[in-house]
């Protein structure tokens, strides 16, 4: 999404930023939006926050993504129900995705979704003080690192109350 808050930005670039040292001796590669990914049958793409590949196909990518591993996506008043509903349901049906990171642009708060045996997804809940491990990555980190020098903005009642 174009437009985004300058906290949505910073918060999906933390997030590249923790993930780029780990990945690249791994032969990863990570993206940062402007990215397209392809999903559900070559028949949709999307422009999505941060998405990791393991796969050497995409080390060659000119156009897209393809078999993505990881995927994230910062959430924000605006893109909150569809980063829930139809990005991850049609995310869910990629054979090699593997985990799902929604990251709240508006307070310290990250959900993953993890790929179990089978069809199962497991989720977690994350918030601040704890550790975010990506066990398709073999990556952990602390949750407040994605937060880092990010202000975030003020309610409308906050604003008023300073008004009055």
């Amino acid at each position: 999404m174009t437009g985004g808050s300058i906290a949505h930005n910073d918060i999906a670039l933390n997030f590249y930023r923790a993930l780029y040292p780990h990945l690249r001796p791994r032969g990863c590669r990570v993206n940062v939006a402007d990215v397209k990914v392809q999903v559900r049958c070559k028949e949709i793409y999307y422009y999505l926050d941060v998405v990791v590949s393991c796969d050497p196909s995409d080390r060659q990518s000119h156009s897209f993504i393809e078999p993505p591993t990881l995927i994230a996506e910062v959430l924000s008043p605006g893109t909150s129900a569809r980063d829930r509903g139809e990005k991850l349901t049609n995310s869910l049906t990629i054979p090699s995705f593997q985990e799902y990171v929604l990251i709240d642009s508006q307070q310290v708060s990250v959900e993953r979704y993890c790929r179990d045996e089978g069809r199962m997804w497991l989720y977690f809940p994350h918030q601040p003080g704890d550790r975010l491990t990506l066990s398709s990555l073999d990556f952990d980190g602390e949750v407040e690192r994605l937060y880092e020098d990010v202000v975030f903005s003020k309610s409308e009642d906050d604003a008023i109350e300073k008004q009055a």
